[in-house]
């Protein structure tokens, strides 16, 4: 999966960073670099077990709710072509990264690497929603989903290795806001009506207008372009509420990424998004006031106001397997366990299933119409 990520070296010249120094964490025990552990919430290391709580400031805090408004930087971010050279604090030696990638590991003496969260022109992230699940869970997880999947074929099934998972955090931005919205609607009352051959079904219809009020909390946007946006609506929903204030140790051990999409392309989104939200309540009060059967044709025109933001970074199991030449990709919701992704089909076992419906139904036809 990283080496998707690599910029080719004749592409711009690559700015020097340094990794973070509280990222790389050493076992007082064996010496080895500590990892953050889903099971606990804390450092732990993956040599001796040795575990530890992640030192904070107070308590803690979840990321705050930033005004839009005041919001500097709300531009997109084009980096997919730009790389830079980290110096790893504990060898010494240079890796070269994609500029998008704020953590990973030192492939010569495997420290971890989390670089400054903030760059140029960008935003840091507020917080982060830490891995609940951990890499063996997530095994787990895609053994069960993958066993349900029959008309995979079982090839297919043979080169999807559950242990071949990469823990990454992509970014991601949500939205607080209170809407106002004035509609125009039609609602339809149906009516039963008396024919020559019984009775039908009739539908009267009729407009009305009014507004619409919803707060809309944690409005999800990703933050980049990179993944596949059906599978990422596999996995969701993400518990957003359950963020922590960002500390790189949260990050440590695991891949993450800097947003691309910038504010103001994903408060745009967010709008679409909330729309499709708004349209669904006003469709459910109108009927509420009509006791309607059927509602349509709604109109929206809507205000937003104290418009908030969250930068967040959200934990995400990546793996993926060829089949026939073909890429295909899995990812898990590193909170919750739930699996996307889409694999291969046998249009053999497609077949064989409906000739075996076919048949049932022939059979079910037989035996009610059997004639002793």
């Amino acid at each position: 999966m990283r080496d998707d990520w690599r910029v080719p070296s004749d592409q711009q010249e690559p700015e020097v960073v340094r990794t973070k120094e509280e990222t790389d964490r050493k076992c007082p025990d064996c010496g080895g670099t500590m990892d953050f552990d889903p099971q606990s919430g804390g450092l732990s290391c993956p040599y001796c077990g040795h575990r530890e709580e992640i030192v904070r400031q107070g308590q803690t805090h979840s990321a705050k709710e930033l005004d839009f408004s005041q919001a500097e930087e709300k531009g997109n971010c084009n980096w997919g072509v730009e790389k830079k050279v980290v110096i790893c604090k504990s060898c010494g030696a240079q890796s070269v990264y994609d500029a998008l990638e704020i953590a990973s590991e030192c492939p010569y003496c495997g420290s971890n690497q989390v670089m400054e969260e903030k760059g140029k022109n960008t935003l840091a992230p507020g917080g982060v929603c830490p891995f609940r699940i951990d890499k063996k869970q997530a095994g787990q997880r895609f053994k069960a989903w993958l066993k349900h999947k029959w008309f995979c074929p079982r090839e297919a099934k043979e080169k999807a290795k559950p242990e071949a998972f990469f823990g990454i955090y992509l970014p991601a931005w949500t939205f607080d806001a209170q809407t106002r919205s004035k509609y125009r609607a039609s609602y339809g009352i149906h009516r039963t009506v008396k024919t020559k051959n019984g009775s039908e079904i009739h539908t009267e219809w009729h407009h009305t207008s009014g507004t619409y009020q919803e707060f809309i909390d944690d409005q999800l946007v990703f933050g980049s372009e990179r993944y596949d946006r059906g599978i990422l609506n596999q996995i969701l929903p993400f518990a957003t509420e359950q963020n922590v204030e960002y500390k790189p140790e949260y990050v440590a051990g695991f891949g993450a990424e800097r947003y691309s999409v910038g504010l103001r392309d994903a408060w745009e989104r967010a709008k679409q998004l909330i729309a499709t939200r708004l349209q669904q309540g006003v469709e459910d009060q109108v009927r509420r006031k009509t006791q309607a059967d059927e509602v349509g044709q709604v109109q929206l025109d809507t205000s937003f106001s104290e418009i908030t933001y969250k930068y967040l970074l959200l934990p995400v199991w990546l793996s993926s397997f060829t089949y026939q030449g073909k890429v295909y990709q899995i990812m898990i919701n590193g909170q919750t366990g739930r699996v996307g992704g889409r694999t291969p089909i046998s249009w053999v076992r497609v077949a064989l299933a409906v000739l075996s419906v076919v048949l049932f139904m022939l059979l079910i036809y037989l035996l009610n119409n059997y004639v002793f």
